[in-house]
């Protein structure tokens, strides 16, 4: 019988070593200098070719489709069925309040911190060594494996999307870019926009000049920034001052020649699970909302404060639904503009089976039309669901529990994995229980004995799966 985990520490160093050589690599999507060569901007790209490097270097056959995605093959390449494992080596921004440089690997106190190293380079790198540890010993395959990486999971997953174009389906897989024990179950994904457009009256107290704050609609807003002239700005001011003091928030204010300038910290955290962040965004809307402003600024602001603000379940919306395998809905507020006499507002929704995209957007439409904006509908996904009783699950099931002793059972999440790409498709780790999430925020890390523990576990997984056979 093998023993996994031994195998991992055979390789530990040359793992990290190449973890490491990929989180070096900024791979952020950067649509502002995306060009035919690099269609996703050059981050992403070099994240691309460097993983296939790493997999070449390895003696695998692999492939790189346009720089939007690649895949690593090992086995019989005319079998009949594929086990596939997605991963992605695009990462979010890197944001501010970091303790290390996002982009420098850094190990303290037992924890690797970098930007990706949970979400989803460590992950996928464990992945990657559990599939060369079945490739090095050489164990019987009734599957051929296919490592896929894509290059914006984060945003539109392009790339993957390019695969399945180009490329026949997988029978089953995974992808390493959740938690352990499983995820058989995806909800529902949509983003959606409500726009404001139109005049502010030239004298209001208070005007509106610009508002900023979120990067990306799946991550809670960190940081808001807002610019007003004001007819009283020490009224404007002490007013701002009296709220930091009961919001769960801080912030400051100046005041120069451009007007007053309002700043709000709050807390970053993944979009599938708004309730873990507190969202500078609407905090510093709900507080301009206090204030006299007119025109689209009011319609602006009141939506932000009526219909979205501190309920990240759709509460106001008329949404809050729940169902008995999926859970409830959730609502985050990832990313909120003014400027030019115009706002934007953009939602993502994370819903259960028993609701759809169509009614969450006639709700969302509803809501905006009343402060006389419009809302229009952006990427959909529907929900995903693997029963328990399928294979694929037991089998991972039983591989987390052998090498554990943890408790194994299935579970449902908002969040969205490339596995809700395949039918028979579910996210399995590298999140252990207990393991602190820093997807999505600064100081991100990855508990480096947790590393190891998940590529045993995955190569335990890739091995089982790769030997059974549907035919």
């Amino acid at each position: 019988m093998t023993d996994w985990k031994a195998e991992v520490a055979q390789r530990k160093d040359d793992l990290m070593a190449d973890l490491q050589t990929m989180l070096a690599v900024p791979s952020v999507r950067d649509d502002s200098k995306a060009t035919d060569d690099a269609p996703l901007g050059p981050g992403p790209k070099a994240g691309l070719e460097a993983f296939l490097a790493i997999a070449k270097r390895d003696g695998f056959r692999t492939k790189n489709i346009d720089n939007v995605v690649g895949y690593v093959e090992v086995g019989d390449p005319d079998a009949a069925e594929t086990l596939a494992v997605l991963a992605h080596v695009d990462v979010m921004p890197a944001g501010n309040s970091w303790d290390t440089d996002p982009f420098t690997p850094t190990i303290k106190d037992g924890r690797l911190y970098a930007r990706g190293a949970l979400d989803d380079k460590g992950p996928g790198m464990a992945a990657y060594y559990g599939l060369k540890i079945v490739s090095e010993l050489g164990l019987p395959l009734n599957r051929k494996i296919r490592f896929i990486v894509g290059t914006d999971e984060e945003s539109d997953w392009t790339g993957m999307h390019r695969y399945f174009e180009v490329e026949p389906a997988p029978t089953l897989g995974f992808s390493p870019d959740a938690e352990f024990p499983i995820i058989n179950g995806e909800k529902g994904n949509i983003t959606l926009t409500a726009d404001f457009t139109g005049q502010q009256d030239v004298e209001a107290n208070n005007t509106l000049v610009s508002f900023v704050s979120g990067e990306r609609d799946n991550m809670v807003p960190a940081e808001a920034d807002a610019v007003v002239t004001s007819s009283d700005n020490e009224a404007l001011v002490s007013a701002f001052t009296a709220f930091l003091d009961a919001a769960p928030v801080t912030g400051e204010v100046i005041v120069d020649g451009d007007g007053v300038k309002l700043h709000v910290d709050g807390k970053a955290s993944h979009g599938a699970w708004p309730e873990n962040g507190i969202n500078a965004g609407t905090y510093l809307g709900a507080f301009l909302a206090s204030q006299d402003f007119s025109g689209v600024a009011a319609d602006f602001l009141n939506f932000i404060t009526a219909d979205v603000h501190d309920d990240t379940v759709g509460d106001h919306l008329g949404l809050k639904i729940t169902d008995e395998v999926m859970g409830a809905l959730s609502l985050n507020i990832g990313i909120l503009r003014f400027a030019d006499q115009a706002g934007s507002v953009t939602l993502n929704f994370r819903f259960p089976k028993n609701t759809s995209a169509e009614v969450i957007t006639e709700s969302v439409a509803k809501a905006a039309a009343e402060n006389h904006g419009t809302a229009t509908a952006g990427r959909a996904m529907v929900p995903h669901y693997v029963p328990a009783d399928d294979p694929l699950v037991q089998t991972l099931l039983n591989v987390y529990h052998d090498q554990t002793g943890l408790p194994a059972k299935e579970e449902v999440v908002g969040g969205g994995t490339y596995g809700r790409l395949m039918k028979r498709g579910v996210a399995f780790g590298a999140m252990f229980p207990g393991t602190p999430d820093t997807m999505h925020q600064p100081n991100e890390f990855i508990p480096v004995d947790d590393l190891y523990r998940a590529a045993a576990i995955y190569a335990q997984g890739i091995a089982e799966l790769a030997a059974e056979t549907d035919a």
